[in-house]
């Protein structure tokens, strides 16, 4: 897979974190995802929509990246997904890594190689 599509993909991801976090969050998808009860999502779905809100702001900086081909843009991104990743690991839950940091990491990865 080019680093392109695995920029791109990470991208999609963080797309699809937005519409979960910040329209799907009090519904039965979002809270099956978030693993929460009715109640927990309502209380908190400000914060969700907040947070889906800053992986809007991801996917665009790596849409941005993968549509100019600014490997330094594409990058930067990444590594802030993967920073995010891993705390979201180490605070909330592990398999934020796999969800999120890790294929950020193989995109970085695809990109310092291409």
């Amino acid at each position: 897979m080019s680093a392109i599509a695995l920029v791109l993909a990470v991208a999609l991801l963080h797309l699809f974190f937005l519409v979960l976090e910040m329209f799907l969050w009090t519904r039965p998808l979002g809270r099956k995802v978030f693993r929460q009860s009715s109640e927990a999502a309502e209380q908190s779905k400000v914060l969700a929509a907040n947070q889906g809100l800053y992986n809007g702001f991801l996917a665009a900086g790596l849409l941005w990246a993968a549509a100019t081909g600014q490997r330094d843009v594409a990058l930067f991104f990444l590594g802030c997904v993967v920073v995010a990743g891993l705390y979201g690991a180490a605070t909330v839950n592990r398999r934020i890594f796999f969800v999120q940091a890790l294929p950020a990491l193989l995109a970085i990865g695809a990109v310092l190689v291409g």
